[in-house]
């Protein structure tokens, strides 16, 4: 059976990690420092009220980041107290996964793509150049093994990046980042195809990604590889 988007969520919390972690009240408070929204959203971990959001944004403040909450699957009742408070969506998501075995089926050409750990400068600039800056480094270098990063090469240059761990059985690429030059020259297809073989030798039985609905390239490079939709989720940030 393919993971749910429930499992999923786990497998960022264990791929991507906040730099720590506290329970108050119903809430898991994560901290980023610097590394997105993504490990600094809060979550909801069971039954809560109007004190309790008020208590989750002194702790969010406290720790010197917006208000933000994850919402996902089963949130409703948060979504709703949150848009009443003024808390507009943002950068809704999309869950994609497949079985490894369907994604490792034809290795990328030769020096093409390549598995590094720990990053390479080249690949620092690469994610510099697309936004993703020491701060989401930080994470990946905190996360636990197994994990790697693709380096990706076309026309004897470097093209693009990306990094990807595993939980339970599960792997999980984040941060994709193909340069403009080497864009519409397969460059993200051979980084997938690279990543599912080093997820397929590591013991991952489901490959997955998570992409903002907003980035349609992305989506559509992940539906070609005939990655399936499995959930959403989204933020509300003050």
């Amino acid at each position: 059976m393919m993971p749910t988007a429930h499992q999923l969520y786990d497998v960022i919390d264990s791929t991507w990690p906040a730099a720590s972690y506290q329970t108050i009240g119903p809430w898991l408070i994560r901290e980023g420092r610097g590394g997105g929204q993504r490990v600094s959203a809060t979550i909801a971990n069971g039954p809560f009220n109007d004190t309790d959001i008020a208590t989750a944004e002194q702790a969010m403040q406290a720790l010197d980041q917006p208000s933000i909450f994850m919402i996902r699957a089963g949130d409703d009742a948060l979504d709703a107290a949150l848009a009443a408070r003024g808390y507009p969506i943002v950068d809704p998501v999309n869950l994609y996964v497949t079985p490894t075995d369907q994604l490792a089926t034809e290795r990328p050409p030769r020096v093409t793509a390549f598995c590094v750990w720990p990053p390479l400068a080249i690949q620092h600039d690469i994610w510099a150049k697309g936004g993703i800056g020491a701060g989401r480094i930080d994470v990946m270098l905190r996360a636990k093994d197994p994990r790697t990063t693709i380096l990706g090469r076309l026309n004897d240059h470097p093209a693009g990046t990306a990094y990807v761990g595993i939980h339970q059985g599960i792997a999980m690429l984040h941060a994709l980042e193909i340069l403009p030059h080497q864009r519409k020259q397969r460059m993200g297809v051979y980084a997938m195809r690279q990543a599912g073989f080093w997820a397929q030798e590591n013991g991952a039985r489901y490959f997955s990604v998570v992409c903002t609905q907003a980035n349609a390239g992305a989506n559509a490079l992940y539906t070609s590889l005939g990655m399936a939709l499995v959930g959403q989720y989204h933020y509300r940030r003050k």
